[in-house]
């Protein structure tokens, strides 16, 4: 299947290895991605919720529990709604987990990065990420 270009999205944060790793994935196989980082930019409640729903997630699945924020916003005590936590994630972006990744072939959260090659066209280049860890080899494999 065929990936349009226009139609790739990626839900950025540069300062996160995991997503500048799934951008350069992207990259690699010859696509121009629409960038969205999503930390700057007003994503609605409802893009969220639909995103998040097309990854097969649960809002709470999607939520970046590791920031101190999370904690401090009371959002790990049980009970705690999906929109209560969709609520906070438009409040503060940093807490959606990243990268989001939108294609025609699928919505996922590429956690691991390597989770984007399932949403893109064949490589068989070779490609490593940021830290040297080898995604495809010299022969056209992935690896991870």
């Amino acid at each position: 299947m065929s990936v349009e270009t226009r139609l790739v999205e990626i839900w950025h944060n540069p300062q996160c290895s995991q997503s500048r790793n799934a951008l350069a994935m992207i990259r690699h196989v010859g696509i121009e991605p629409r960038v969205v980082e999503y930390v700057t930019a007003s994503l609605s409640k409802s893009r969220l919720a639909e995103v998040i729903a097309a990854a097969g997630l649960s809002a709470r699945e999607a939520i970046r529990e590791k920031d101190a924020l999370f904690v401090e916003l009371g959002l790990a005590a049980p009970g705690v709604s999906d929109e209560a936590l969709l609520d906070a994630m438009v409040a503060h972006p940093v807490l959606i987990n990243r990268p989001f990744v939108i294609t025609p072939m699928g919505t996922r959260l590429c956690r691991p990065p390597e989770r984007v090659l399932d949403l893109l066209p064949p490589c068989h280049r070779p490609f490593a990420k940021e830290n040297g860890d080898v995604v495809i080899d010299a022969y056209g494999v992935r690896v991870r």
